[in-house]
């Protein structure tokens, strides 16, 4: 006997007030939390564990668009591929149009949050910004050693200091980027 699928009607999700876990079918849920917080997630077998992702926020993500994303999951398990994992890769076009920039400045606050003193924050700001400006407008994936050096050089001998934390500063920001999977290879800062 096959399970029933397309149980939640629009109508009747506006209406659902009440915590707790609602059932589409085929493993989606609507899950309204106690502080009224309203959420998507597929509960579904992957390697023989029972897995659970989330698939959003119920007032951004419509009803249909969480029976797409249902059957999206079961599409990928039927090719023998993780949903979580496939969920976690970053968008191709979001991979070439990051630059070192962009992901320096989405970066650096959770770098300097853990500084006690203001001071080292605003050097590495400061450093990556003045020194490193050449790297900005790049794509952080295309960051060869000699963009590395081509920044470096012009300082290392009168600032030989400077260029070492300037160095190991792009040094962390690469190792950030092959960590989001925005780059591959072998640091060029290393």
């Amino acid at each position: 006997m096959a399970r029933a699928v397309n149980k939640l009607t629009a109508l009747g999700l506006s209406k659902k007030k009440e915590p707790g876990r609602y059932g589409d079918g085929a493993g989606l849920y609507l899950v309204i939390d106690p502080n009224g917080s309203r959420r998507w997630i597929m509960i579904f077998r992957h390697g023989g564990k029972q897995r659970e992702m989330g698939l959003g926020s119920a007032n951004v993500i419509s009803l249909a668009d969480a029976r797409r994303k249902r059957d999206e999951t079961h599409r990928l398990i039927a090719e023998g591929r993780d949903p979580i994992a496939e969920k976690r890769k970053p968008d191709p076009a979001t991979v070439k149009a990051m630059t070192f920039g962009a992901f320096a400045d989405q970066l650096l606050p959770e770098i300097v949050k853990g500084f006690e003193n203001p001071k080292h924050a605003a050097q590495w700001t400061s450093s990556l910004k003045t020194y490193a400006e050449a790297l900005r407008p790049k794509p952080v994936a295309d960051i060869t050693t000699d963009d590395v050096l081509s920044v470096l050089t012009p300082i290392w001998h009168e600032k030989g200091e400077t260029a070492s934390r300037v160095r190991g500063r792009i040094e962390r920001i690469l190792d950030a980027a092959k960590v989001k999977g925005l780059r591959t290879g072998e640091n060029p800062a290393r």
